[in-house]
């Protein structure tokens, strides 16, 4: 007896449809896994197995062949566990084969016979709609991802005996329903706020900037100046993820496994803070088979790295990529894949070794020679890719202690939302979505200076000794700030301030 069951599995952030054969032949007892399974998937056996029995169905005393189609892709994980116990019971005569049509089947299964959640199961759901399969069998903790996908059924199931229940049409299993638009109308991030950092105006203004722009920020400033404080306080004034941006970015959460069970949608743009002692692969994605690193988790919202020169330099140089095209790809034998990686970098570190140069009341220890030594840890290629660069010092006592708040992110984030409206409706239909990630020609369209304010431009470009990438970064701020300000054109002002983020040049000519 022969029975196939559609399954699904993740090779990047996207699905592809995997047909799991099941074949029962006369002959000694086996159980052959074929199709490139690795260890997790040729363990099936085992669970299904297991699971069978406990279940209380009859395991087939036959030859069983499963077969994992297409045979030239190597599968991996534990997704295939309910299609293979499913095709088991198919060919085996325990509920029609016809029952599984336009169904897709994916789930972990126990050996007592319970279903486990899988991840990449909304990747899954949203390749299984476009496939024209009706409805999904999914593990009830991926119920509400699968549910986003307009247009599908999602049927979930706790156990095994509970889903061949539902396939003889004894007991439905139920449906999960999630509505998106509700989720994101809820959607906000509690119990942070701009308006607790005290003193910093400067910062703050930057950091208005670089969200209504989408540039990126390095902040230098001594030990305890409110750097981090600032940092994750940035995605509270950014705009609110619109529904294809959060859909993107639950994909890739469900793909590398971190999207809490039973949440549906991410709706609150990511904040991700590795450690500096994370490794290449940890940071930009990798392994046998590739999965997303920090940059790809932090598409759409903010990557923040404390202590820049802390990390080691072929991390950071591997941010070249994916900061200049949105886009990290990595190359496999097998295979290559592509990881969304759309985010805003924001660093953080000290001005020297000790973290006091500059500072007015703490003398530094440090050397010329170390001083410098310490900034080129950061180099002039990434350091180019970083729009504004802000100075952060010490905040004095009165600032510290004054009563007065200055405003919120709610309300510094009407005035970007603005901003951003007016880049939207500039940038309409040229792939782009905000300043920062204006092309050259589109920069030179809509970043015209007048006679002044190329004399000016051209007065920093020699004494700062600017690369030509921090010339087209200038540029773009300049734009930035003259949207906020709500000016058609970009004005003197506009450039002195955005020629002025530029102190890590100073620092280093």
């Amino acid at each position: 007896m022969l029975a196939t069951v559609t399954s699904l599995a993740v090779m990047g952030v996207n699905a592809y449809p995997v047909q799991v054969e099941v074949d029962l032949a006369p002959g000694l007892p086996a159980f052959y896994t074929v199709g490139l399974p690795d260890g997790a998937v040729r363990e099936s056996k085992e669970r299904v197995r297991a699971a069978l029995i406990n279940s209380g169905f009859f395991m087939p005393v036959n030859r069983i062949t499963v077969n994992l189609a297409p045979a030239d892709i190597k599968k991996e994980g534990a997704a295939f566990d309910l299609p293979m116990a499913l095709g088991i019971l198919a060919a085996s005569g325990a509920f029609p084969a016809e029952a599984l049509l336009g169904l897709g089947v994916v789930g972990e299964l126990a050996l007592d016979g319970s279903i486990r959640p899988v991840r990449g199961v909304l990747p899954m759901s949203v390749r299984a709609r476009q496939d024209g399969l009706t409805a999904m069998l999914v593990p009830e903790g991926n119920g509400p991802e699968a549910a986003v996908v307009d247009g599908l059924k999602v049927f979930t199931a706790r156990r095994l005996d509970q889903v061949v229940a539902h396939l003889v049409g004894r007991r439905e299993c139920p449906q999960a329903e999630v509505r998106p638009e509700m989720l994101l109308a809820a959607a906000g991030r509690e119990g942070v706020d701009l308006n607790e950092v005290r003193g910093q105006e400067h910062v703050k203004r930057a950091l208005t900037i670089a969200a209504a722009g989408g540039h990126n920020v390095l902040m230098v400033g001594p030990p305890g100046s409110g750097k981090t404080m600032l940092a994750r306080r940035l995605p509270t004034i950014l705009p609110p993820l619109t529904f294809p941006e959060a859909l993107q970015v639950t994909q890739v959460a469900s793909v590398a496994g971190v999207l809490p069970a039973g949440q549906a949608l991410i709706t609150t743009r990511p904040f991700r803070s590795p450690h500096h002692t994370v490794s290449d692969a940890g940071l930009i994605g990798g392994g046998t088979i590739p999965r997303p690193g920090e940059v790809s988790l932090a598409h759409q919202g903010v990557l923040f790295l404390d202590e820049l020169p802390e990390f080691k330099k072929s991390v950071l140089e591997v941010l070249r990529q994916p900061l200049e095209s949105g886009v990290v790809t990595i190359t496999r034998a097998a295979a290559t894949v592509d990881f969304p990686a759309r985010f805003m970098l924001v660093g953080a570190m000290n001005p020297c070794p000790c973290g006091y140069y500059g500072d007015p009341k703490r003398q530094c220890t440090c050397s010329p020679q170390q001083v410098r030594n310490y900034l080129s840890r950061v180099s002039g290629p990434l350091l180019d890719r970083i729009d504004l660069q802000v100075e952060v010092p010490a905040v004095p006592f009165k600032e510290l202690a004054a009563d007065t708040a200055g405003p919120s992110s709610t309300e510094v984030r009407a005035g970007v939302i603005a901003a951003r409206s007016r880049q939207a409706q500039r940038l309409t239909g040229r792939g782009v979505f905000c300043n920062a990630q204006m092309t050259t020609a589109l920069t030179r369209r809509f970043c015209p200076l007048s006679p002044e304010g190329l004399r000016l431009l051209e007065t920093a470009m020699e004494r700062l000794k600017l690369s030509a990438r921090a010339y087209s970064r200038i540029h773009k701020i300049a734009r930035t700030i003259a949207d906020l300000e709500g000016s058609q054109s970009i004005e003197l002002p506009h450039l002195s301030e955005a020629i002025g983020y530029r102190s890590l040049d100073r620092v280093v000519a």
